[in-house]
């Protein structure tokens, strides 16, 4: 297992710069982003049409001693918005072919969300289930919109060797462990997820459980942390509304690794994803709003990269 990094947090510097950065905090892989939702200059997607620019690219990287852990298309390709929907889908769909071309076993995505009928304007997230207009809405984006796409989708990844890595994230159909594995169960085994602990934090869900239950539907994971505010948590419960910036007022907020939980379960929340198979990467994602990505980034690798196991467990003695 090993430290990375999603990159759009060092997006006002050119790749070059980036790659010396975080080789100085020891790290060697990162995850880039190639459109939709992460800005990232790094990554483009129109280097499937020009080989030479693709090579320099290859070069750089190679050049730095860096392999990329992930491509990240995160996206909506369920909006009801037609437009919208189709330029989310092609980006994800050229991320993957980009993906095959560089040798990238993963790429990171969100399910998405339809609206609440073929005439919807904007995403339709349901989270209850009376009244039971509700149920029926649901009922209808997993059976005429989420499936049909993801089994087509899936297949397209499939035939392409890349894993798709759909990050578990309130407000699309797809944001825990029981909504992941019906994802998985209708789509096939090239879905799985991305694990970010952050997000089940403040949904009251246990990260570790979490492994347990998903298992070698783990794909990939997001390094991040939440810090869960209960003086404020009685007045808004955790679907709280206010901006990411009103710190003080917040429900929750989004915190750099060890700022929200403490090493302990740091610890823990590694042991268990190498318990059950994952020894891939830890990619640091920055949304830590009390501190800068200069600060955040630098404060998470040296406290991720103290807890790690880099090497598997040699057969012991008694076995």
């Amino acid at each position: 297992m090993r430290v990375g990094c999603f990159t759009p947090l060092l997006s006002q510097l050119p790749l070059p710069d980036v790659l010396k950065k975080l080789k100085s905090l020891n790290i060697d892989t990162v995850e880039l982003g190639t459109g939709n939702y992460p800005g990232d200059p790094h990554c483009k997607l129109s280097m499937l049409e020009h080989p030479a620019e693709l090579a320099e690219f290859r070069k750089t990287l190679d050049g730095e001693g860096f392999s990329i852990s992930a491509l990240s298309s995160h996206g909506n390709p369920l909006h009801p918005d037609r437009a919208r929907a189709a330029h989310d889908r092609e980006v994800s769909r050229k991320t993957i072919l980009l993906a095959e071309k560089l040798g990238v076993p993963v790429v990171v995505d969100f399910s998405g969300c339809p609206g609440d009928s073929p005439a919807a304007k904007w995403p339709n997230w349901v989270t209850c289930p009376w009244p039971p207009d509700y149920l029926e809405i649901l009922k209808w984006q997993w059976e005429e919109v989420v499936a049909p796409y993801w089994i087509e989708h899936a297949k397209f990844a499939s035939a392409h060797g890349v894993r798709v890595a759909i990050e578990m994230h309130p407000g699309f159909v797809v944001y825990s462990p029981e909504t992941m594995l019906k994802l998985r169960a209708i789509a096939g085994p090239s879905i799985g997820c991305n694990l970010d602990p952050s997000h089940m934090f403040w949904q009251g869900i246990d990260p570790v459980a979490a492994i347990r239950l998903l298992g070698d539907a783990i794909f990939y994971v997001h390094a991040k942390d939440t810090q869960i505010y209960q003086r404020n948590l009685p007045l808004t419960g955790v679907l709280d509304t206010k901006s990411y910036t009103d710190e003080r007022n917040r429900a929750w907020i989004f915190r750099t690794c060890g700022y929200g939980h403490g090493e302990e379960w740091w610890r823990e929340f590694v042991s268990t994803l190498r318990m059950f198979g994952y020894d891939y990467v830890l990619s640091i994602e920055h949304e830590d709003s009390l501190m800068s990505p200069e600060e955040g980034l630098t404060k998470a690798a040296a406290f991720l990269n103290g807890l790690i196991v880099r090497q598997p467990p040699a057969a012991a003695w008694w076995v």
